[in-house]
Formats: C-alpha cells, structure tokens, sequence
C-alpha cells in the first residue's frame, strides 16, 4: 500500500507531510517516558523484521492480486504506540529513500496511513478494547484479526481519499474505491493473522513485554535476549531468503490501480515537485525495487533467467542490508531519545 507521487499533488502531499510531522513530534516528546536500555533494541529489531516481513507479498486466491504485512499493529502491541510509530516511520524512510518503495512526496501519506492509523487509532481503540485487561489465546486473535482489518481498511479509504483530493489522476473515487476497499479487506485478515500468531508466541514466553507495552512503561530488568535474538534471526531469514519466494502478482494498491486505469503505474509529472524528487530518489536509492542497480540489456537478461529458480541474489542483499539499516535507524532514534529524555545508561 506504498503510494506512489503520481497519485498525489503537492499541496495534499504537503499536506500529509505536515501532519505526520506533527505526529513524529507527538510520538518523539511521549515514548520517551518508557524507553530503557532494553526497550531501545527492541524497537530496533523489531523495525528491522517489519522491513524484512514487508518483502514477503502473499498472494490473494483468486484475485491476481498480492498482499504484504504492514506490522504497525505488531509493533504495536509489543513497543506501545508512540516507540511503534517511531518504527513503522524508520521503516518507510528507509524503503523511500534507498530502495525507491514509495514516493517522496507520498512519504508523509504512507507514514500517516500506515503509522498513525495503526497505532493511534487501531491498537488503542479496537485492539486494546478487544483484549482487556485479561489476554486470552481468543481474546488476542480476535483482537488482532479486528484490528488488522479496521487498519488496512482505514488505510486503504486514506489511498482513495488522498488521491481524489490530488485530482491529478485518472481515478475517480467511486470505481478506485470499490476496487480497494475488498482487496485490502482479505490483507487485513491476513496481517491480523499472522500478527495474532507473533502475539500469541510473545504472549506465552514474555506476556510481561505485552503488558508493559499495552501500558507504556519501560521493560525495566525483563530479560528479552532471547525474544531479541529470535527476532533478528528471523529479520535475516526473512529478508535472506524467504524474501525470493514473494508473490510476483502486483499488490492491493497496484491491482485496484490496474483494474481502474487499465495498468499498475501512473506517470508523474516531470517537472517541479514530481521531477525534483524523482531526480533526489534516483541518487538516495542504491538499490531500487530491492535489486541491484542494471543497464537494460542486464535487467532483461536477468529476467529471462527468472525462470531457472528463485535465487535472487540482489533481493538477499537488499533484504540483509535494508534491515541493518532499519536496525541502525530504530536504534539511532531510540537511544537519541534516551538521551534527551536524561535517562541514565545501565
């Protein structure tokens, strides 16, 4: 659900840029009460799996259509809202920046529609209202099913909205709308799914990291080296090597778009805005659409050979360093904050 800037005008990506900045201060100037020296590498790898779990898009039966994790909600549920936002953000700034997923001038929509509608309005008053203040294994999977579905839901009507305010498309919103709402409907069954599964496996080794996490309050002496170690395993997996089995079908936003318009991309303008950010990602993105960098007659080859198996070494690569970098941001925002908050280090 990464919007492109040829969906979007200046003044509503403007817009949205001003908003979500508004929300990283809000985020910033709270978690600071509940960030800790174990907290911070949590945030951390949790950022750096979200980035990875991103890569892997699952098809929809019967659609042609795919769909990916978003992990707002996961993050969530176990940092707390204002250290998830903080997460999700560092994860589309990195996607945006070096691996060309997402426009600039969309960047502040894609942080908004997948940041604060998960963390500020879907975990506080879907999920938490759902699971209480006594979890159970039902109480957690209908909490993140729920919440899943009401996020993309939110997130999906955002797509359509900021798009028909832009006017600068061939979407009109009745038709984009019908297209989008179901097919982000079945990928919301399937986060909340997923993540009620990541839950349930935190909740029964570490329930204390749900609980301080559903209360804002640090982690203080809990013991997580083994939750952090799993998680970066499976960060590396993911990106490593689970990553080569993706779905090749387009995702929800690219399938509605096709359906509507007839095909998955739309041209953005040239020049001002449009072309000025075009030419800044063209330099900041060392490895566009998760590959390496190819002249045509390289890129075509390489596609030929699609067929000799799934190996795909530049998607490893991307995979393994987009989420060190993640992990570097999440930390880097983390323990910036710590710093600022006058915690004292352990």
């Amino acid at each position: 659900m990464h919007m492109a800037d040829a969906l979007l005008s200046p003044a509503v990506g403007g817009v949205m840029w001003t908003a979500t900045a508004a929300a990283t201060v809000y985020a910033s100037s709270k978690v600071k009460q509940s960030l800790d020296d174990r907290k911070v590498p949590l945030m951390g790898v949790l950022a750096a799996f979200v980035f990875a779990a991103q890569m892997i898009n699952f098809s929809i039966p019967g659609t042609g259509s795919s769909g990916h994790l978003g992990g707002g909600l996961l993050l969530a549920i176990l940092l707390g809202p204002h250290a998830a936002f903080l997460a999700i953000a560092s994860v589309l700034v990195v996607q945006a920046l070096f691996f060309a997923d997402g426009g600039l001038l969309a960047l502040g929509c894609n942080i908004f529609n997948m940041g604060v509608i998960t963390c500020y309005f879907a975990y506080p008053f879907i999920y938490k209202k759902i699971v209480g203040d006594n979890p159970t294994a039902g109480r957690l999977l209908g909490a993140s099913v729920t919440a899943g579905v009401v996020g993309l839901q939110l997130g999906a009507f955002g797509v359509v909205l900021e798009t028909t305010l832009s006017g600068i498309s061939e979407l009109p919103f009745s038709s984009f709308v019908v297209m989008m709402q179901p097919i982000h409907l079945a990928i919301g069954i399937v986060e909340g799914l997923v993540t009620a599964g990541i839950v349930s496996f935190i909740w029964k080794t570490r329930p204390e990291i749900l609980d301080r996490a559903m209360n804002d309050q640090p982690l203080g002496t809990l013991p997580i080296k083994q939750v952090l170690i799993g998680l970066g395993a499976a960060a590396v997996f993911t990106g490593g090597l689970l990553s080569w089995f993706a779905s090749s079908h387009p995702d929800g936003l690219e399938w509605s778009m096709a359906k509507v318009a007839g095909h998955e991309e739309l041209e953005a303008p040239a020049e001002g805005v449009h072309g000025a950010l075009e030419k800044l990602q063209e330099k900041t993105a060392f490895m566009p659409d998760y590959g390496f960098k190819e002249s045509e007659p390289a890129a075509a080859a390489a596609e030929e050979s699609d067929s000799a198996g799934p190996v795909d070494l530049g998607t490893s690569t991307a995979g393994l360093i987009g989420g060190l970098l993640t992990l570097l941001v999440g930390l880097g925002i983390g323990f910036g904050l710590k710093k600022k908050s006058g915690q004292p280090a352990h």
